[in-house]
């Protein structure tokens, strides 16, 4: 018995030094994540841009494409302004698709799993799972 308190001072010793070196352990944590998160600031606002100038040139390419498929159609005979209808139309056509697709996502920012998951009391039957399976 006589050995157990000079087991315990090296374990004391131990704990207050790392006591000590806590602060600069967690100091040396915090300022490489500054770092860092100042790094991936600077990246996104260089994908920002970059995903501007994309969208951009990508106008401009649909743009060009449907100038060339009208001036396709109204060679083959038909009127300019039929021509641009069916543009008008697909186009529409896209959007209408785009739009519904978003609406059927918008849900999922809300996280309702986690949400769900959170909860003190989670519903049994979730309707999430529903509409993961009618998005898929």
């Amino acid at each position: 018995m006589a050995d157990a308190p000079q087991d315990d001072k090296p374990l004391l010793a131990q704990l207050q030094s790392l006591w000590r070196e806590l602060p600069g352990l967690v100091s040396d944590r915090v300022e490489l994540l500054s770092l860092e998160l100042q790094r991936a600031a600077r990246a996104l606002a260089q994908i920002v841009a970059l995903m501007v100038a994309v969208a951009i040139l990508g106008v401009t390419a649909w743009l060009v494409l449907w100038a060339g498929a009208i001036r396709l159609m109204v060679r083959a005979g038909l009127p300019w302004e039929a021509a641009l209808l069916v543009a008008i139309g697909v186009n529409g056509l896209a959007i209408l698709l785009a739009v519904r697709r978003v609406r059927r996502l918008l849900p999922r920012l809300a996280l309702p799993l986690t949400q769900r998951h959170l909860m003190l009391a989670p519903d049994p039957q979730p309707q999430e799972a529903a509409n993961d399976r009618a998005v898929a």
